[in-house]
């Protein structure tokens, strides 16, 4: 789609031009976004070498798996994931809208600063040994605190920029960032909820005990996947796909009807993380029937996003950083089929403390965040540099092909170790006692650890294959970016709910 293309039945001529948007930010995120992702993969090829050779440790505590493992989920989900919602979402918002950020620059960079300063604080606290034990959610009271004002303040930034939009109609994607910042905060506080030792102890206890706090942990933990790792990339998937394929979205209704049962239903899924535990049995039941409901709207948001690219499936062959979106939404539908699948209680019998969960996890986190990014951060550099194209399109497609390698790598290898660790965890002999023992179960599975180790490096270095593209697109002379590189509108179908211009 060019500049010409209509905003709800008015050009843009009649609109005007455009507002000076505040891109100085969103280039900062992103430039996070991509150091983070090195860090991230780094420390999860160290700490895969860990759990194949443990003496990889070297005998230093602040390095050995326990206290890497949170450095490196955080790394991966908050500090890569997190820093390129930000700045997407700060990118989509000014352009749906055509509306500079809320707050100016100096807010915005709060935001920025105050992120960053969390993320350095929290992976520091780990490798100090400082953590409250909760999945996703380790950082102690103080940095939490500290967390929660950045978060009122971008979500300040977020609900200003739409009160004071040019543009009569909210853009779906935006639907989708905003869930993704309310639900978090609401998630953030309730499950932080601690009373410190002291004013100036690093070391508190939460306000919840025993089944209690494993509930509202896990209806935390499942929705931090739900809303940071599918509500916010789903935004990136519904402004980025439609504007790489240069058409729209291919049912604005089917998206609208996605977002309302999409947060309507994920809310209640969490208690399937506790099947087999002191939780009451009708509790883990709703979270299972949950989550069978939720193949609905899951796929239905893979099926709009996808169809996105018809007639543009030649562009596929073309633009390898839409490959890599459109691959990103294949993968939500798998691991949006596998979780489901894996909640069933008795499929959960099987699957429960072993890598098939390993392995499930990061085909979600590798194939649908990480490749969501890739594509919106492919389409992102050359636009805020203003950059004529990138560097080199074979770069891209090396790196496609290399993570997309390393990523069936790791989940083929977790779903055999996983699968074969429940096999021999519940093998009886005929008198009755348990076949195989814990270690030796270890021992099985040690050579698919060396697989998924494999698959690990082969990620790691297709995101370096890319840093390197974009520091050489960065690099090269400044151009203006061509007519097709430029922000252009997004129009809804006619007769859809609303119609969005940008």
């Amino acid at each position: 789609m060019s500049d010409a293309v209509m905003h709800g039945g008015v050009a843009e001529s009649v609109l005007g031009p455009a507002p000076i948007y505040n891109d100085a930010v969103v280039k900062k995120f992103v430039i996070a976004s991509i150091f983070w992702a090195i860090v991230a993969f780094l420390v999860g090829v160290w700490i895969a070498t860990e759990l194949t050779w443990p003496a990889a440790n070297l005998g230093l505590s602040w390095i050995n798996f326990g206290r890497l493992r949170p450095v490196h989920t955080s790394a991966a989900i908050f500090a890569f994931g997190g820093s390129a919602l930000f700045g997407t979402s700060f990118f989509v918002v000014q352009r749906t809208c055509r509306a500079r950020l809320w707050g100016g620059e100096a807010l915005a960079n709060f935001v920025f600063w105050g992120y960053q300063f969390f993320i350095v604080m929290a992976a520091l606290s780990y490798v100090m040994g400082f953590s409250q034990s909760k999945e996703y959610a380790e950082p102690e009271w103080h940095i939490d605190l500290w967390l929660t004002v950045v978060w009122v303040c971008y979500l300040l930034i977020y609900v200003g920029t739409l009160i004071k939009r040019q543009e009569p109609h909210i853009y779906v994607a935006n639907w989708f960032y905003l869930a993704f910042i309310v639900t978090v905060a609401m998630l953030h506080i309730v499950n932080n909820m601690a009373l410190p030792i002291s004013l100036y102890a690093a070391k508190s206890y939460s306000v919840y005990s025993g089944v209690q706090d494993a509930l509202v942990q896990w209806w935390y933990g499942h929705n931090a996947v739900g809303f940071f790792l599918t509500a916010g990339f789903l935004g990136m998937m519904y402004y980025f796909i439609p504007k790489a394929a240069g058409r729209p979205v291919y049912s604005y209704r089917l998206s609208i009807v996605h977002f309302w049962t999409l947060i309507f239903l994920y809310i209640w899924a969490g208690p399937h993380h506790l099947h087999w535990t002191a939780l009451p049995d009708w509790t883990q039941t709703l979270g299972m029937a949950f989550s069978i409901m939720l193949w609905m709207p899951s796929w239905g948001g893979m099926i709009n996003g996808i169809m996105t690219l018809s007639g543009a499936w030649d562009k596929l062959r073309t633009d390898p950083g839409l490959r890599f979106s459109v691959t990103a939404v294949g993968f939500y539908g798998m691991s949006t089929f596998e979780g489901p699948v894996m909640s069933v209680r008795d499929v959960n019998a099987l699957s429960h403390y072993t890598d098939w969960t390993i392995g499930h996890v990061h085909s979600g986190a590798l194939g649908w965040v990480a490749f969501i990014v890739f594509g919106a951060l492919y389409y992102l550099v050359p636009v805020l540099w203003h950059r004529q194209r990138l560097y080199s399109t074979k770069l891209v497609a090396w790196h496609y092909w290399i993570a997309t390698l390393g990523i069936v790598l790791y989940i083929v290898s977790m779903w055999v170790a996983g699968i074969m660790q429940g096999l021999m965890w519940r093998a009886y002999d005929q008198y009755g006692f348990l076949q195989y023992s814990f270690v030796e179960s270890v021992v099985a599975v040690h050579p698919f650890y060396v697989i998924r180790l494999l698959g690990g490096v082969f990620f790691l270095s297709g995101a370096l294959i890319m840093v390197y593209n974009f520091y050489r697109t960065i690099t090269s002379p400044t151009t203006e970016a061509p007519q097709a590189m430029r922000p252009a509108p997004i129009a809804a179908p006619a007769g859809a709910f609303g119609v969005a211009g940008e």
